[in-house]
């Protein structure tokens, strides 16, 4: 602030009590400032453990000594410490380079917090904020920061994350983290615990082989289309009854069915996009209310699989495709999707996105998206985009739901 600029600037009183914290605190405070006829400019309060830090800046009277000892009389009749600090104008505004940092920990340390925070300082950033979106399953802390650059910040604090064992994810400050949103899910191993095609191939006792291969192929050591044909052949000969045995023995990620209902109450629509079957993946869709789903077609002929797939197989430059189309339905840009996803035939989908999520991944997946989430509640992802745990049991409560405790 220049000069010129101060001298224009109010006189203002920066007023700060705390203490135990019962009902009224707030409204003696400004019971108390409204006989002074002052403006109020900007209140910020918490509440810690039932003790209240209130700090509220006005501007400052003529008589503001007078005001000073009414507002600590006013403190002592509530038993809580006033401070009021006298200066100029009002808070300076935010720096350039504004973000989001979540901060989530099973359990979260204060030497994990200590490290993030030093590393945020280190970049030249300022915190601004912090508050708690929860403290069970997991603890979730939303920290806004101010002052650089929020891809360099990113990069930043990956490494550290990594280095901590917590998950750490930077998004720009910006009205899409408030917009309706369009979120994309992988399947197997993502919104469904392990593989439906190693499940298939326990039917046609083939599971070890079709494990094998799975896992070159999602940690991207097998070309995606190659290793998929040469599994499905494999399962040649098993009764298409066997999908529903499977649909039935399904295992959701805990926190899926939380997420979903939460999310689309707030109007977000959701898509399936797998390397798995649409058998499959078109009922989950139906059962949980997701809105788009693409998916491989088994081809089944008298009953039985034959080993083969019906049409293009849906791989890592398709699910992208896929993500695309569904964006242009929904008509959102590419900037308000969000792709959760955990192998490397999900790489093409994460860059996509406006936000890319690797959710309990493997390496080259965490390597390369936005953020990755390792714990393992797939609801977590809500605490990104600022939805407390309060939030989410309070929205339950009134559309009758509990929220399961830990979620599923």
């Amino acid at each position: 602030m220049d000069d010129t600029a101060h001298d224009r600037a109010p006189s203002t009183l920066l007023i700060t009590l705390s203490g135990k914290d019962r009902p009224g605190v707030t409204s003696a405070v400004f019971d108390t400032l409204s006989g002074a006829g002052v403006e109020v400019i900007d209140i910020e309060q918490i509440v810690l453990r039932q003790r209240l830090i209130l700090g509220v800046l006005v501007t400052a009277p003529r008589d503001w000594k007078r005001l000073r000892a009414a507002v600590e009389a006013t403190g002592d009749a509530l038993d809580m410490s006033v401070d009021v600090d006298r200066g100029v104008g009002d808070n300076l505004g935010r720096k350039q380079g504004r973000s989001h940092v979540t901060v989530i920990g099973t359990p979260l340390h204060a030497s994990q917090m200590a490290a993030v925070a030093g590393r945020i300082a280190d970049s030249g950033a300022n915190i601004d904020r912090i508050e708690r979106m929860a403290r069970y399953p997991v603890t979730a802390i939303d920290l806004h920061v101010s002052g650089t650059d929020p891809d360099k910040l990113r990069a930043l604090l990956a490494a550290e994350a990594a280095a901590q064992g917590i998950d750490v994810a930077v998004q720009p400050a910006n009205l899409m983290r408030r917009g309706m949103r369009l979120i994309v899910l992988d399947v197997d191993s993502t919104l469904v615990q392990g593989e439906v095609i190693e499940m298939l191939a326990e039917h046609a006792g083939q599971a070890e082989e079709v494990a094998r291969v799975t896992e070159l192929a999602m940690a991207g050591d097998l070309d995606f289309e190659e290793s998929l044909r040469s599994r499905v052949a494999l399962l040649e000969g098993v009764e298409a009854s066997a999908l529903d045995r499977v649909y039935d023995d399904l295992v959701l990620a805990p926190g899926a069915r939380t997420m979903v209902r939460v999310l689309r109450r707030l109007g977000y629509r959701f898509a399936l996009v797998s390397g798995g079957f649409s058998q499959v993946t078109d009922r989950l869709a139906d059962d949980l209310g997701i809105h788009y789903s693409h998916a491989n077609e088994l081809e089944v002929v008298d009953g039985r699989l034959t080993g083969r797939i019906v049409g293009d197989v849906v791989d890592r430059a398709g699910k992208a495709t896929a993500l695309r189309r569904f964006a242009e339905a929904v008509g959102v840009p590419l900037d308000a999707v969000i792709a959760i996803g955990d192998g490397a035939n999900d790489l093409d989908m994460l860059a996509e996105a406006g936000l890319g999520i690797a959710y309990n991944a493997k390496e080259v997946v965490r390597d390369a998206a936005d953020t990755a989430v390792n714990v393992p509640y797939l609801d977590a992802i809500m605490y990104l985009l600022g939805i407390s745990r309060e939030e989410i049991e309070a929205a339950d409560a009134e559309a009758g739901v509990t929220t399961p405790s830990p979620p599923v």
